[in-house]
Formats: structure tokens, C-alpha cells, sequence
């Protein structure tokens, strides 16, 4: 079945869905199975599944694609929690590094507002100066623990797009 970039536009698609769409095809395309798995991650397929399909087919996109999507969140919400349990305690400590900081910093701007540049600069320096290595820790600890969160959440998140693109094209090529 074919699809036009006239007719996304008449269905209200946002006009950068419609400019990738004419990046594929120009104004037509015709749709298959395999391109719209191709580009599960670009489009969105769910709104086109809302306003492109009846609405049996409708219904029939959410009840296909709900399990992918469950298992997406499962997935999702599991590594999340392993990457907060890291983050955690590496944002108490650099809030425990930087409270010092903060404090005087506030103490020596709070009575001069009026001098604020003049005297707070100084003090805000201080405060990144102290600082910066306890980001740069918090960073370096976090970083594996929202690299292995992204690792194990991004295949979840792929096959998802991929069940609802087969999804929206089988149920549009049955014309629903």
C-alpha cells in the first residue's frame, strides 16, 4: 500500500515526521514489512497507528504491541534501578562535598547583593573549585552504571519499535 507525505500532512503528522518520511521517498512510498523495521527507531508509530489506522486496527496495534512494551519497561525500569542504586550514593556525596561550599558561599553573598559580581564571583569560583572533583567523581561513578542502564534498556527499547512497526504494517496493508 502506498503512503504520501500529502497524506501524512492531511492526518496532521508533525512536519518533522513528514521530512524524514520525503528523505525515503520523496512525496510516495510504497510500504513493506522490512522498511518500516528498518526504521522502527525513526518514526512513530504509534501515532501513526492512532491516526492512520481504524480503529479496530487501533486496538489491535495496542493489544499486539503491549507486551513489547511491557517487557521494554521491565527491562527499563530494572536497569534504572541498578543505575540510581550507583547514582545514589554518588550524588550524596558530592551534595556532602559541596554543602561546605555552598554554605559559605551563600554566607559571603547573602549580606552583599548589591556587590553581587564583586563579591561573589570570588566565592562561586570557590564553590567550582571545590566542587569539580567531586563532579568529576560522581561522573566517573555514574558513567558504567548509566552506560550498562542504557546497554541493557536500548535492545528493549529496539525490539519494541520493531514490533510496533510490523505491527502498524501489517495492520495497514490489510487496508484497516
Amino acid at each position: 500500500m502506498r503512503i504520501t507525505s500529502e497524506f501524512l500532512r492531511s492526518k496532521g503528522a508533525c512536519e518533522n515526521q513528514v521530512k524524514l518520511f520525503e528523505s525515503l521517498s520523496g512525496d510516495s512510498l510504497e510500504l513493506t514489512e522490512a522498511l518500516c523495521v528498518e526504521h522502527a527507531n525513526k518514526f512513530d508509530w504509534e501515532w501513526a497507528a492512532r491516526n492512520l489506522l481504524s480503529d479496530a486496527a487501533w486496538a489491535e496495534y495496542e493489544r499486539v504491541c503491549a507486551p513489547a512494551r511491557a517487557e521494554y519497561v521491565r527491562v527499563r525500569d530494572a536497569a534504572r534501578a541498578e543505575y540510581e542504586r550507583v547514582r545514589d550514593p554518588a550524588w550524596a556525596e558530592y551534595e556532602r562535598v559541596c554543602a561546605p561550599a555552598w554554605a559559605e558561599y551563600e554566607r559571603v553573598c547573602a549580606p552583599a547583593r548589591a556587590e553581587y559580581a564583586r563579591v561573589c564571583a570570588p566565592a562561586w569560583a570557590e564553590y567550582e573549585r571545590v566542587c569539580a572533583p567531586a563532579w568529576a567523581e560522581y561522573e566517573r561513578v555514574c558513567a558504567p552504571a548509566r552506560a550498562e542502564y542504557e546497554r541493557v534498556r536500548d535492545p528493549a527499547w529496539a525490539e519494541y519499535e520493531r514490533v510496533c512497526a510490523a505491527t502498524f504494517f501489517k495492520l495497514w496493508n490489510k487496508g484497516e
